[in-house]
């Protein structure tokens, strides 16, 4: 689910290029909340076709993801989205960039599956008919139609957010930001969800813990306390981060003693 601009700002000229490359441009970025610095100076372009995010809880991993589609904007430095500022890019992100939350129940709107596919569709100026028609479609496309007609309190936990994963996807945005979107889920159906997300055309930014989630990634950004800690090949990366972890834990005997 995304909310798309009203029609009279869907009319105004457009500022964004779908393919502005790199797409996301940050010069030394900084987000403050109620006086707490949340992000510091951050400089760096995306433009892989797949970027993980880690770090510990507090880092500023959800923030600095939100930015990418106007969840979030920066307080300071400078923030430029497909070739435009962000503050100009805003109305038009939604259709850019899709978003899917770790809580499916936090994003799913609309009783049935094919109410919230159709959803979409709609935004982007389809008739009621239409949409739902559109909606089977692309339900029967990715091999769930038989999801269409469910209530979706009813959907298991996998079910659920595939279901958001798809109802960002009708949409066809360029990017699609994931934050943590397989916490709740069984191992099983994690595969299944990581293999699909690995098989999209869409360039992908995901958030995790799990540093497996990583696999088949081209790169890997690692947050703390808000700044960059590091930044470059998934492997050199994630062999840095659990090596901060062990030390955290006292694993090395250096440590082991504080």
């Amino acid at each position: 689910m995304a909310f798309w601009p009203k029609k009279k700002n869907r009319d105004r000229p457009q500022v964004c290029n779908p393919e502005a490359s790199p797409y996301a441009v940050f010069d030394r970025v900084g987000l403050e909340i109620g006086g707490k610095t949340i992000l510091e100076d951050l400089t760096l372009s995306l433009d892989e076709a797949r970027i993980g995010v880690v770090g510990l809880n507090g880092s500023g991993k959800s923030s600095f993801v939100r930015m990418l589609n106007g969840l979030r904007a920066p307080t300071g430095g400078t923030l430029t989205l497909y070739g435009a500022p962000a503050a100009e890019a805003e109305l038009e992100l939604p259709r850019h960039v899709g978003f899917v939350f770790q809580n499916p129940d936090h994003q799913a709107i609309f009783p049935t599956v094919e109410e919230e596919i159709a959803f979409g569709l709609t935004q982007l100026g389809a008739s009621k008919d239409d949409s739902r028609s559109r909606a089977r479609s692309f339900l029967a496309l990715h091999g769930v139609e038989a999801l269409a007609g469910k209530p979706v309190t009813e959907l298991s936990e996998g079910q659920k957010q595939l279901v958001c994963i798809l109802a960002v996807l009708v949409m066809e945005p360029k990017l699609l930001v994931l934050d943590e979107p397989m916490t709740s889920l069984d191992t099983l159906v994690t595969r299944r969800i990581r293999d699909k997300i690995l098989s999209l055309p869409q360039k992908i930014v995901m958030v995790s813990h799990d540093l497996e989630h990583f696999d088949g990634f081209d790169r890997l950004i690692w947050l703390e306390d808000g700044r960059l800690r590091m930044d470059g090949e998934p492997d050199a990366v994630r062999a840095a981060y659990r090596q901060d972890i062990d030390l955290r834990l006292g694993r090395n005997p250096e440590f082991a003693g504080l």
